[in-house]
């Protein structure tokens, strides 16, 4: 493993900045979703001026969804505010139903929900596993908040115990991380709105509303059924027309394979442009076990956002490798591989046939078409019976899972996942692939 030191700003330059110690916190923001929100606790106003937070400024939250929806624009700062808020309603309707929450459990699982996604690191979900090997966001974001934990004095140590599921009130962190939460009720609502893809539109706050808990779970009030069916329902017609829409798809995936090229070019000492720190991660695969030996690791993930992935492919636009220069001209002037959908897996044949046409074509190895020539598949489903379940109560005292409480015989079909494979080919071997 390769490791060199990079000159950059330490991230606890925060540590010296001192704020007045009559400073109002209290802030009011102006939320293009849900108006003016308010910060509800001080800590949560320091999180939000500390560098680990203010990184997801520069993270939007849906990748390059703008390909497609130009208004999808929005960042994880953006995102987190809003669930925030959503947090701050919920426990005010549960406490108002006598729900047992105390003012540190308020104050702790705001916190939680406002650092839920701070593990993301650039382009989020496409390349969540291409920048570091086997770890997925959420562990990061625990590293992050044990850190931020330090920083505090200890003071998000209840928080860290709510996001990770280990406090006692479980429906604590069915609230931030469940299948009905305020992660999923704020990113449908947002992404809907920046999209203007009008069928995510849920009624947020009913549904906050007629939440409630029995037996230490969140559950549903009765008269709330068909808000969480409309929820379910706009969550599938998202993922389908927005989330995994073929053209978002395949320029995410084209953003994988550029990476994948500049890792493997980066590892065979061939220059590369790149800011320092994504020159690191370029340059060596970190895995969760570095990420806990060496904490300037952490920090220098910190230090990246999407412009720096961005700008590094523009300049390769130049580069003298034929496939990243391909590939990132392609991406940066949205020309775009072609993209097919099936609902069986593409021919092994029948993909040969094309890298083997485009390697005479480009007069490249064909071992490197593999990167311009590439199939897989993509699967979701609205709800899933594996994980944590919605529960409907009913004023007799029932309480029944949302499927069998509900009589919209579709709902049960939404659980079954939907797979999709795709084939994502240059425009230049459309003919070819009529053809075979």
């Amino acid at each position: 493993m390769k490791y060199h030191h990079y000159a950059i700003a330490p991230i606890h330059a925060y540590r010296n900045r001192i704020f007045p110690k009559n400073m109002n916190k209290r802030k009011i923001i102006n939320d293009p979703v849900y108006g003016f929100v308010n910060i509800p606790y001080d800590i949560i106003f320091d999180i939000l001026e500390h560098p680990y937070f203010q990184r997801l400024r520069y993270i939007q939250q849906l990748g390059l969804t703008s390909f497609v929806y130009p208004g999808a624009l929005h960042t994880r700062f953006h995102h987190a505010l809003g669930a925030t808020h959503l947090m701050t309603q919920a426990i005010e309707i549960l406490r108002s139903k006598g729900v047992d929450i105390t003012d540190a459990e308020a104050e702790a699982v705001t916190i939680a929900i406002l650092l839920h996604d701070i593990g993301h690191g650039p382009f989020s979900h496409a390349l969540e596993h291409s920048l570091v090997q086997d770890i997925d966001h959420e562990m990061l974001s625990i590293l992050f908040m044990e850190k931020l934990n330090e920083h505090f004095e200890g003071k998000l140590e209840l928080a860290i115990r709510i996001f990770k599921g280990e406090y006692h009130k479980e429906f604590l962190h069915e609230l931030v991380s469940s299948q009905l939460d305020m992660d999923r009720l704020d990113y449908l609502n947002r992404d809907s709105f920046f999209t203007g893809v009008h069928e995510g539109v849920i009624g947020s706050e009913r549904l906050i509303k007629m939440l409630d808990v029995r037996n230490n779970h969140i559950v549903v009030e009765g008269k709330g059924i068909l808000s969480v069916e409309n929820f379910l329902v706009a969550r599938r017609i998202m993922y389908w027309q927005v989330y995994l829409h073929k053209t978002v798809v395949c320029a995410e995936m084209m953003l994988v394979k550029i990476l994948q090229r500049a890792k493997q070019l980066a590892q065979q000492n061939i220059p590369l442009f790149a800011p320092p720190a994504f020159q690191l991660f370029l340059e060596n695969n970190f895995t969760l076990t570095h990420f806990t030996q060496n904490n300037e690791i952490l920090d220098q993930f910190a230090q990246m956002g999407d412009m720096d992935i961005f700008s590094s492919i523009r300049v390769w636009q130049q580069h003298d490798d034929f496939v990243l220069s391909d590939l990132a001209r392609r991406l940066v002037n949205r020309q775009l591989l072609k993209t097919k959908w099936s609902k069986s897996p593409f021919p092994i044949d029948k993909i040969t046939v094309l890298r083997q046409a485009l390697a005479k074509q480009a007069n490249i190895p064909l071992a490197d078409t593999e990167y311009l020539v590439f199939s897989d598949a993509t699967s979701n489903s609205a709800y899933n019976y594996n994980g944590s379940q919605i529960y409907i109560s009913f004023k007799d005292g029932r309480i029944q899972e949302v499927t069998a409480a509900s009589d919209y015989d579709n709902l049960s079909r939404l659980a079954t996942p939907v797979v999709k494979y795709y084939c994502c080919y240059p425009r230049e071997l459309e003919k070819l692939m009529t053809a075979i």
